[in-house]
């Protein structure tokens, strides 16, 4: 027989059955071993949004998500609330020591309360008060003395008499201007640079009695045509001159 017949003859029916199991093993555990399909990718959350997970005994909590600003904005109006209302008490109790009675918010809803009534700013009245003297051609020491002893520079300020604002309009005097609002330092200020320059022009720059007319009103200085023997009256138009120095 041919050598190389032999051979293949010896692998034939000899090592291929025992070598058999061998291959056909190494071929099932290379499709076992093949990669699994790629799995499916997670979207990435949104910014300021944290990834919620369910939670593992013993593992750190995920952050939680900021404030919205709803609730943000909620939580600034609340302190804002709660540090006006303590204002509020502040302010009443000065205006009362000074005989000056503030307007009763009891009856309206906290949400519409307005800010507590505390003298303005000098740095913001000095400006609406020259700006007012100009406009009227008075002095801007008049209005801040007159704007002193009626109100204390108190924007939301009433009186017994239903007067408001920085210099106590009276509700005829709103009425006669058409004042839109009483409590507006511009408006307040404008309105009644102009009512008290009307009353000196009334009484041909006479200080003292025009002083009087807004006080007292005009009726009762004509009825005496002097400085009307109340001592309220007296008490105002003496303060206001000794204030300019007159």
């Amino acid at each position: 027989m041919d050598p190389r017949n032999s051979q293949l003859y010896a692998f034939v029916v000899v090592l291929l059955p025992a070598w058999l199991p061998v291959l056909l093993a190494c071929g099932l555990s290379a499709q076992t071993a093949a990669p699994p399909p790629p799995a499916a990718s997670v979207p990435a959350p949104a910014p300021g949004v944290a990834l919620v997970t369910n939670p593992v005994p013993g593992a750190p909590q995920a952050p939680r998500p900021p404030p919205t600003a709803a609730e943000f904005m909620r939580q600034a109006v609340e302190k804002q609330r709660a540090a006006a209302a303590t204002q509020r008490d502040a302010a009443r109790k000065q205006a009362e020591m000074a005989g000056v009675r503030l307007p009763d918010w009891s009856g309206v809803t906290e949400s519409a309360q307005p800010p507590p009534c505390e003298p303005m700013a000098d740095n913001l009245a000095q400006p609406i008060i020259e700006a007012a003297a100009k406009a009227q051609d008075v002095q801007p020491e008049l209005l801040r003395a007159v704007i002193e002893r009626e109100s204390g520079f108190r924007p939301c300020a009433v009186s017994a008499k239903d007067a408001r604002g920085l210099m106590q309009l009276m509700p005829a005097t709103v009425e006669q201007f058409g004042v839109v609002d009483p409590f507006d330092p511009r408006e307040n200020i404008g309105v009644g640079a102009k009512y008290l320059k009307q009353l000196l022009d009334k009484y041909k720059g006479d200080l003292k009695l025009a002083l009087a007319a807004y006080n007292a009103g005009p009726a009762t200085v004509d009825g005496v045509s002097s400085v009307p023997p109340l001592a309220e009256t007296q008490d105002y138009v003496e303060a206001i001159l000794k204030k300019l120095g007159k």
